[in-house]
């Protein structure tokens, strides 16, 4: 039987001709729709759409298609629902991981209310680094960045994930503040050096106009870890490269304060990660609907964003 997913993104992409507007529908990637209606023509043996760089066209037997499912996919998803709503109160353990610095400052908060409205979930929250594989590590959910979506795992985007350059007050006391990031060649760099490929990286920033630049940040200090590098920024022995939501609470608290204010690196989406959205189990689902239902009250997408964030309308 094909995948309920697979048929969602179909329609969505064909009534909207794009992917990327069918993703905002679906709280999806636009990787992940494009993905699932290419696993669908797969299955199918038929292309469904004619693919342009401006738009998605329907194909005379994707037509077709769409006409024949249409109504039925409709049904299945209110009966679906009904049934989700009749079910017994979420309950059981509830398996996450999420990168310690990212999930300490936004997500275990969360932890008291979110008890309070589900006491009968057990949270297993592991706080990690690495890119865990939900099926086989038999995780419910998992919060990060540049995951690679396996087959049956979908992602729901919580905001951006832009790199902004840091120091705390006292580093950049007696120094020019850097107007454009070739003035970061100046400072003392603290790096991290990446667990996947071992190597330390050098960032291309780009601002409102478009304009793209290379940093060459020298490498004075190198550590492993993103709360370590927050730190020792704080410290005052450099500059630091780090994700806007890592440097948030510091810009609150005066420890830190942003050089270039106009650029910005981006490494993609921060995004919860799951397995089949439409027959999730309700601990699962009352998770996932709990966290980005928070990040869109506190806006936190447009906070965590190192330029001006287009939030697209929910159509």
């Amino acid at each position: 039987m094909e995948n309920l997913a697979n048929l969602e993104s179909f329609i969505r992409s064909a009534e909207h001709g794009s992917f990327s507007a069918a993703a905002r529908r679906l709280s999806l990637t636009p990787a992940a729709v494009s993905r699932n209606v290419a696993m669908l023509e797969r299955n199918l043996g038929i292309r469904l759409f004619q693919r342009s760089t401006r738009r998605l066209a329907l194909t005379e037997a994707g037509e077709r298609f769409l006409l024949e499912i249409r109504d039925h996919v409709g049904a299945l998803q209110t009966a679906i629902a009904g049934a989700s709503s009749q079910g017994p109160e979420p309950s059981g353990l509830l398996k996450v991981s999420m990168s310690p610095h990212f999930g300490t400052d936004y997500i275990l908060p969360l932890l008291p209310d979110f008890l309070a409205r589900y006491p009968l979930i057990r949270p297993e929250w592991t706080f990690e680094n690495r890119q865990v594989d939900l099926i086989a590590e038999g995780y419910d959910a998992a919060i990060g960045g540049g995951f690679e979506l396996a087959s049956g795992v979908i992602a729901r985007v919580l905001g951006p994930a832009h790199i902004v350059a840091v120091a705390s007050p006292g580093y950049m006391a007696g120094r020019n503040m850097p107007v454009a990031p070739a003035g970061l060649a100046d400072m003392d760099g603290i790096h991290l050096r990446s667990a996947n490929t071992g190597r330390v990286r050098q960032w291309t920033m780009r601002n409102m106009r478009g304009e793209e630049m290379q940093t060459l940040l020298p490498e004075k200090i190198v550590l492993n870890d993103p709360a370590a590098i927050a730190r020792a920024a704080c410290l005052g022995v450099g500059v630091a490269m780090i994700v806007m939501a890592d440097a948030l609470p510091h810009f609150e608290n005066g420890t830190l304060i942003r050089l270039l204010p106009d650029w910005y690196a981006d490494i993609g989406p921060i995004s919860i990660y799951y397995a089949n959205r439409t027959l999730l189990p309700a601990k699962t689902r009352a998770f996932v609907d709990f966290v980005t239902e928070h990040f869109r009250k506190e806006r936190l997408a447009e906070r965590f964003a190192g330029g001006i964030l287009q939030i697209p309308n929910p159509t």
